[in-house]
Parts: C-alpha cells; sequence; structure tokens
C-alpha cells in the first residue's frame, strides 16, 4: 500500500494535520540463519520445574546465573534485556507453553521492547542522530522454536507488525522505532511456506492498521467527505476496484431518510462511500455486501452525551473503517470472491436543524421508524444501507459491523465483539475466521420476546424501544435485511481501548477488520 495513495507530498492544510495515512508498519521476512550483530529475541518456554533457562541462554553462550540475576520468567509477553559483550544485548521473552495464540502478544512485546530500547540511545546532548549501540533496534530478528508452524508465524508476525502501532499528531519528528524483523526458522523447516503465511499476515495487520488510522483521525479533519474521499484515494491503484461517491442531493432523491435525519444538524453534509471488489474471471459464486457505521463524530445530537469520554467519538467510524479497509486487503490478496462495501457517513451534531426524538423518518425502500432517542444514530443510517444494499447489489451474504450499542460493552466488556445472526452457517463462519485471526466474537440471541418491541405506534418501527439494548438494536435492523443471510457485528466494545494487550494499543484497535478478510477468504475457498 502506496504511503502517497492518500496523503503524500501534496498535503492539503486541512490533511497536514494529520500523521502520513497508512502508517508504515514493521516489515517482517523469514531468514534461515541467525545474523549476527542483529538484536535477538529469544523464547523462554514453561520447563518441568519453571522456565527452561538453559534453553534460553544457549544460543548467546550466556550462563543461565545471567537470566536468573535479571529475574527471567516464561510469563507470555514479559521481557528482559540481556546485556552481551562488547556492548551488545538481546531480549528473552516469555512464551508459556508456546501456544500459536500467546504471539500475538509475544511479538508486541518485542516491538514495545525494541521502541524503548531507542528511545534509551537517544544522545545526552539531544542528538537524535545518534543513538549509539541503540540504534541496531531498529532491525530485530526473533529465533523461532523448533516446532514453530504457520499458525505461529502468522500471529507472531501480527504482533510484531501492531505491537507498537502509534498515531500521534504532534510537531515534533517521529520518534525511532522497530523497521524490520527477521523471522529464523529452524534447521529442515519450510521456510517458504513461512514467507505465504507472513505475507498474509502483513496484509491482516494493514487491515487492522489503516481501520486505526481512519478511526484515531481528528474530527476536526474527518468529516464525511474526508472519510469517503480517503476510501476513494485507497482504492485508487487496485485493479479491479471501484469506488463511487454519493452526496446529500443524491442521498435525498434516493431516499436515504436515516443518514439524512442524522446528518442534518451539522454543516458538513452525510455520505454514502460504495467500493466493489470484482475479481477478474469471477461472475458466479457468493457476493458478500458489508455494511459499516460511518460517524465521524457523534455527539448524542438533541439526546446530548455526557461530557466525559464525548472526545472518544470520533472512532464511531470504526465499522465503517473496518469494512473500507477490509475490502481493500480483500482486493490486494486477489481473493477470488465478490464483495462490496458501503460506508453510510454522517456527523451527528446540535443544531436548529437536527433531528429530534419524536420525529418520524422514512428510510430507503420506504419504512417508517420513530425516533425515540438521536443518540442511537449508528442504527439510523445502518437501515438505509441495509435497504439499500438488499434492494439494488443482490447479496447472498450481508454483514454489518458498528460500535452500536454500550450494552454490548456491558454484556461482554472491552475485549469481545457481539454477533448476531439470522443464518447459523453465518455466524459460525464469522466465529471461526475471527478464532484464526485473533478477534474474539460471542453469538448473541436474536430474542422473539422482544420482536414486538420494535414495532412503532406512528411509524413502522421504533428505533429504540425499551429492553435490552444490544438485542433491540439488533431486532430494529433486522426489519430492514428481508431475507438475505445476514450478521450483525457490535463493536462497541473491543472497537476501543484504554491500555495495551496483545498487539492492541489505546485508541482504536482496528477490530473487526481481519475478521471480514478471513470471511471473504473461507468463501472464497
Amino acid at each position: 500500500m502506496s504511503d502517497s495513495s492518500v496523503f503524500g507530498s501534496s498535503r492539503s492544510p486541512e490533511q497536514a494535520a494529520l500523521p502520513v495515512i497508512p502508517t508504515a508498519l514493521v516489515e517482517v521476512d523469514v531468514v534461515s540463519r541467525w545474523r549476527d550483530g542483529v538484536p535477538t529475541a529469544v523464547p523462554v518456554f514453561d520447563g518441568a520445574s519453571g522456565p527452561d533457562l538453559a534453553a534460553a541462554a544457549e544460543p548467546w553462550g550466556a550462563d543461565v546465573s545471567l537470566l536468573e540475576a535479571l529475574g527471567v520468567t516464561a510469563s507470555v509477553g514479559e521481557v528482559r534485556t540481556v546485556p552481551l559483550p562488547d556492548g551488545r544485548f538481546g531480549w528473552v521473552v516469555g512464551a508459556g507453553s508456546g501456544e500459536p495464540g500467546h504471539w500475538r502478544a509475544i511479538g508486541a512485546s518485542i516491538a514495545r521492547a525494541a521502541r524503548a530500547k531507542l528511545g534509551e540511545g537517544v544522545a545526552s546532548d539531544d542528538d537524535p542522530a545518534d543513538l549509539g549501540d541503540a540504534a541496531d533496534a531498529e532491525y530485530v530478528q526473533v529465533l523461532l522454536p523448533a516446532d514453530a508452524g504457520v499458525e505461529l508465524v502468522s500471529a507472531l508476525t501480527l504482533g510484531l507488525s501492531l505491537g507498537d502501532y502509534r498515531f500521534r499528531v504532534s510537531a515534533e519528528p517521529a520518534a525511532p522505532r522497530m523497521r524490520k524483523a527477521l523471522l529464523v526458522v529452524p534447521g529442515g523447516a519450510d521456510a517458504d511456506a513461512f514467507r505465504v503465511a507472513v505475507a498474509r499476515a502483513e496484509e491482516l495487520a494493514a487491515a487492522t492498521s489503516l481501520t486505526r488510522d481512519l478511526a484515531n483521525a481528528p474530527s476536526n479533519v474527518k468529516n464525511p467527505a474526508w472519510l469517503a474521499g480517503a476510501g476513494t484515494a485507497l482504492a485508487g491503484p487496485l485493479q479491479g476496484v471501484t469506488a463511487t461517491v454519493r452526496d446529500e442531493k443524491w442521498l435525498a432523491d434516493k431516499g436515504f431518510g436515516g443518514v439524512l435525519a442524522v446528518g442534518g444538524g451539522s454543516v458538513s453534509p452525510p455520505r454514502l462511500l460504495e467500493l466493489a471488489w470484482r475479481p477478474d474471471g469471477v461472475k458466479s459464486g457468493p457476493h458478500l455486501v458489508l455494511v459499516g457505521k460511518g460517524i465521524t463524530f457523534d455527539t448524542g445530537g438533541l439526546s446530548l452525551k455526557p461530557a466525559d469520554g464525548m472526545h472518544l467519538m470520533r472512532t464511531d467510524m470504526a465499522g465503517g473503517g473496518a469494512v473500507l479497509s477490509a475490502l481493500l486487503s480483500i482486493a490486494r490478496l486477489r481473493l477470488p470472491v465478490r464483495v462490496t462495501a458501503l460506508v453510510p457517513s454522517a456527523e451527528n451534531h446540535v443544531s436548529g436543524s437536527s433531528y429530534r426524538p419524536g420525529d418520524v423518518v422514512r428510510h430507503y425502500g420506504g419504512k417508517t421508524t420513530e425516533v425515540g432517542n438521536t443518540d442511537a444514530e449508528g442504527r439510523m443510517v445502518l437501515a438505509d444501507a441495509l435497504a439499500y444494499a438488499v434492494d439494488r447489489l443482490e447479496p447472498d451474504y450481508l454483514v454489518d459491523v458498528a460500535t452500536l450499542t454500550g450494552a454490548m460493552k456491558v454484556a461482554l466488556g472491552l475485549r469481545t465483539g457481539g454477533l448476531f445472526s439470522t443464518d447459523e452457517r453465518l455466524g459460525k463462519a464469522l466465529r471461526d475466521a475471527g478464532e484464526r485471526v485473533g478477534e474474539s466474537w460471542w453469538p448473541m440471541p436474536l430474542l422473539e420476546d422482544h420482536a414486538a418491541d420494535v414495532r412503532g405506534e406512528l411509524a413502522d418501527v421504533r428505533q429504540a424501544p425499551q429492553g435490552p439494548g444490544g438485542i433491540t438494536a439488533a431486532l430494529f435492523l433486522r426489519e430492514f435485511i428481508g431475507d438475505v443471510p445476514w450478521a450483525h457485528l457490535d463493536i462497541a466494545g473491543p472497537g476501543r481501548a484504554d491500555k495495551s494487550y496483545d498487539e492492541v494499543v489505546p485508541g482504536a484497535t482496528g477490530f473487526a477488520a481481519r475478521t471480514l478478510v478471513e470471511l471473504a477468504a473461507s468463501l472464497a475457498a
């Protein structure tokens, strides 16, 4: 992915307020031998009677007593710097039992350790060019265990690529970071198979990272037109991808009442971005349509949110970012399956033209909604896009992604997404896809006991009825999908993070993008 595809050398004043998007990620390569002089990370595994320090010390010819003095353990992701002769250094990193799923955390810990070491290397005269020996941490090698397989290598690559992700708007130059990681394969391993796994994992990491970039971008720059323009610019170089942006006049003409109502209070009018991936030679087979909530900022409208936490609403378009990024990665992987991504985008602001509780809104296709709470805006824009997808795109599978309800954060916490589906096979395919790429989904019920709650009195349906919030929101969306196999992914919890864990860092997490790419791959297979 070219950095210049969105923001290159000819950046506008608004664009210049941001770092280069997409963020450059660590380059990962597979090598067959240890390279002298490159800082090395060696895993420490649980042994029969504690951490196997002898095996960890052996590559350097170090004494076990040195690792004991450093307090080395096998706790997953725990890193210790090992001083070596001639001012050199390496790391030992806890790997626990060595399960493949642990290696995202291991890779992320190595990337963060490299960043810390580079920071330590800045000279006392504050000359950033003089990093001393620590500058070697820009290039790192990781010694893989003898039983390493492609699943382990994929997870490690994700961790190395994403664990030290940063998005910061600053006049200061970017801090030094690890640029390249070499995976040293054990003797007899299939290095070519590992390289294929690394390349695919790097693409999954790129989808996650771009989703983070888009969601982290501040909303004084990121309005609906900016988001649609970014998607169009990123899609431009990709053969087989077409991008279409619809403005507020088109939306009004076609009856997108939900998008127009939500966006009516802002000076920045709404947009609908449509990206289509049509691989050469693929004329039949399943058509997957992805719909992502694209609220570029959410005040709650007249049902105003509390001030605490409102600044986080720049990430309220994380679902739209995920479907956009996933489609681009699907195209770069050349997956032989037809995919369309829709991002209905609006700002939910407060003004004399804001929509009101008690309003009746007519959506695409004619169905009407009685508004109960203007802060339940995500389902309003999704309803239009889902109805449009069913009517015009003939999907075989329909999946929407949204930071939709606080109820899902209460139910599932901050690391697991809620999954509602009308089709058992689609739901299972999404859960399995998430498991393969390190994203956790929990199946949620579409309780028929609450189906009547979304029936309206003044209108066909009610937007925000009483009852279990995540479930009634999903039941509301179900009113717009006809009989198409459908899944709704609520990422209100895992879409943002306030601390680091595994490959996740504070801010937007990029959650769901990898699952969507993996789902498309499973349909292609």
